[in-house]
């Protein structure tokens, strides 16, 4: 699976965001601060405001502010705000693949990577990740990941189960 850098560069301004919310915060500063093309980043942001994700002020005081409680952001709707579709296969959803004769269940292994793969940023929230950061502490990431790797492993095996014609290769797709 590859996170584009769209979604990685929204994911990193917003944090940055809601670790610093007493201020407005400008898009210079963010992509100073978080080592992201300049150009790039003002794209992500003009489709973080078109979803509510932040909002803006101009002027010499002007800058972003985090849209929404960042508590009830998920890592999830801001991949999805900047990229559309939060999985596709050759821009094909999974729900709507259908393969022939002996390929026939794949689409239940990507749809079960996809299912995992939404369990976990869908429950990671910005403001989890910008605490974490603020405290300095990796552990808690470290431990969402490995949550991450055991949901994948059971979803995979669930769409694996008896009767299957799917190898469980869940240790082999990445979180």
């Amino acid at each position: 699976m590859q996170i584009s850098a769209k979604a990685d560069y929204a994911v990193r301004a917003l944090v940055e965001l809601a670790a610093d919310s007493a201020r407005p915060l400008t898009c210079e500063g963010i992509a100073s601060a978080q080592d992201i093309p300049f150009r790039f980043l003002k794209s992500v942001f003009r489709d973080l405001r078109q979803a509510g994700l932040v909002r803006s002020q101009r002027g010499c005081e002007g800058g972003y502010w985090i849209g929404r409680d960042p508590a009830a952001i998920s890592v999830a709707e801001v991949m999805t705000a900047v990229d559309g579709e939060f999985l596709t296969l050759r821009g094909a959803r999974p729900d709507s693949l259908v393969y022939p004769g002996a390929a026939r269940r794949l689409p239940d292994l990507w749809r079960a990577v996809e299912a995992a793969a939404q369990s976990v940023l869908g429950r990671t929230t910005i403001a989890e990740l910008a605490a974490e950061g603020a405290a300095g502490t990796e552990g808690a990431v470290a431990a969402e990941s490995a949550e991450g790797a055991e949901d994948m492993e059971d979803v995979a095996s669930r769409s694996t189960g008896p009767g299957s014609s799917v190898r469980d290769v869940s240790p082999a797709v990445p979180v």
